[in-house]
């Protein structure tokens, strides 16, 4: 008789534990952004803290599709990188944590995407590259960061012939070991963003404008699988 009791509150701490991972709709995990309604986005170098030296131009190339194809303005990323460049602001890094009001006031931006590369390892092996990345939005009007996501994807490369047999094994291994050698930087980047933005709240160019806050955001911390297919 005397388990009853710890059975009851071993069941309720299972309870509550599971009830705070349940999916937020977008209007309360991503508040600010429902109260700034932001338009302007400008694109800050990413933070490469990877082993690959490439990364950080690829990565940057293709971020401001997927923020397009959201509804958002976009401020011309290489015009923005030259920019930066002069005016000394290339190092993201230091303005991180800092005040962002001059972006807002120089190039009219509302919100400051930036993004840290935390890793990106290719394997020949199991024919995959994978990718942590970090990705934080933060207000030029409060600094206050309105979005940020970090995610683990690996980058499915590996090929499969459908060749039956020992050699058809063989054959499926050397070319999936070739294809994750050639698999371009920016291949992988442009499935990582197109992932993680898929959560982003529409901008205003988007016909779901003001109408997706019911829709559930993803998780803040997420790991997934992909391949060249994804879109």
């Amino acid at each position: 008789m005397k388990k009853i009791p710890i059975l009851l509150i071993v069941i309720i701490l299972l309870l509550t534990s599971c009830s705070t991972t349940t999916p937020l709709k977008k209007s309360l995990a991503y508040e600010g952004m429902y109260k700034e309604l932001p338009l302007t986005i400008l694109l800050m170098p990413p933070i490469n803290r990877s082993t690959s030296v490439e990364a950080k131009e690829y990565f940057y190339s293709t971020l401001n599709i997927p923020l397009d194809n959201q509804g958002y303005y976009v401020l011309p990323p290489f015009m923005t990188m030259e920019i930066l460049k002069k005016e000394s602001a290339y190092d993201s890094e230091l303005f991180l944590n800092g005040t962002l009001n001059k972006f807002g006031e120089i190039f009219g931006a509302d919100i400051v995407l930036f993004t840290i590369i935390n890793k990106w390892d290719k394997s020949s092996i199991g024919a995959t590259v994978t990718v942590s990345v970090e990705y934080i939005v933060k207000s030029a009007k409060t600094n206050e960061t309105l979005y940020s996501r970090k995610g683990t994807i690996v980058y499915d490369a590996s090929v499969n012939s459908n060749a039956g047999g020992v050699f058809g094994v063989l054959l499926d291994v050397a070319a999936s070991a070739i294809n994750t050698a050639a698999t371009k930087y920016v291949d992988v980047a442009r499935v990582c963003n197109s992932y993680t933005f898929k959560d982003f709240p529409t901008g205003k160019y988007s016909p779901t404008y003001k109408l997706d806050g019911e829709e559930l955001a993803g998780a803040k911390d997420f790991k997934t699988r992909l391949n060249s297919t994804y879109k």
